[in-house]
């Protein structure tokens, strides 16, 4: 239905039309999810993703002339970065309880489009309301597990949670050791959360964080789960923890300095 060359024509054909320069772009794969009508373009590298993007307005012009409900692009290097973490994860959990996960990760080899299967796991997690709340429930919910969720007093005021005491620091970087002791009173072997790892094993509790475990960007998780602001915050903690999200591949730089401008002016 969708051709490489079909496309890059169209691309050209908009930023000629609206006065963007042209540049040369590669685009090495495109891929339609039918289901769901979202067409991903797998570009070269991140310039030519950059090339295409156009500022959000070319592929905002793209997705109206060809009639779908969503199109986004991918640089094949990032896929590639995210694969070979997968793969690395995927033995990483081999003979521990969290090979569960199994399907997840070999569903995530194959993204985009995302697949998951269905799920019901016969544990439970204590899930810390972060940054990355409803991702964080998101990802449980997607799961089957039983999740206990904890967080900050009047953070998340939408969300139903336990609260419990802490700086507004950790929305953004949690406390390691209050959620385990948390976790180890209420009997749970797994704590998820915004932690800046993806994986950490600690007694008998795991810490992790599935955003960066799958290496699933903030843009990916905002509309595979939803996103909800925190309505207090620690600046400095946001902002840090926005560059490094940014640096890791994990947050494209517009939606990084949108966070950074809403922070600002709270």
């Amino acid at each position: 239905m969708f051709t490489a060359e079909a496309i890059a024509e169209r691309v050209n054909k908009i930023r000629k039309e609206n006065g963007f320069p042209l540049v040369p772009f590669v685009i090495d794969e495109i891929r339609y999810d039918s289901e769901n009508d979202k067409l991903f373009i797998i570009a070269r590298d991140r310039s030519d993703k950059s090339a295409i993007i156009g500022n959000s307005f070319v592929i905002g012009k793209l997705r109206e002339e060809l009639g779908v409900k969503q199109v986004t692009v991918y640089s094949k290097l990032d896929l590639l970065i995210k694969q070979k973490k997968l793969k690395e994860n995927l033995e990483r959990i081999k003979g521990t309880f969290l090979e569960f996960l199994t399907p997840i990760i070999e569903a995530e080899l194959s993204f985009p489009p995302r697949k998951w299967p269905e799920l019901k796991v016969n544990e439970r997690a204590l899930v810390f309301l972060s940054f990355n709340a409803k991702a964080m429930i998101g990802f449980a919910e997607k799961l089957g597990l039983d999740a206990e969720k904890v967080g900050l007093k009047y953070t998340f005021p939408k969300i139903s949670y336990e609260p419990i005491e802490g700086s507004l620091r950790e929305l953004f970087y949690p406390d390691e050791k209050k959620l385990k002791d948390i976790a180890t009173d209420k009997g749970i072997k797994l704590v998820i959360a915004d932690f800046p790892f993806d994986l950490k094993f600690i007694d008998d509790v795991v810490l992790l964080n599935p955003l960066r475990f799958l290496h699933i960007g903030f843009f990916e998780a905002k509309y595979f789960f939803g996103f909800e602001k925190p309505v207090q915050i620690d600046k400095e903690a946001m902002i840090n923890f926005v560059v490094d999200m940014v640096a890791e591949g994990l947050m494209e730089s517009t939606d990084g300095a949108n966070l950074i401008w809403w922070a600002w002016k709270k």
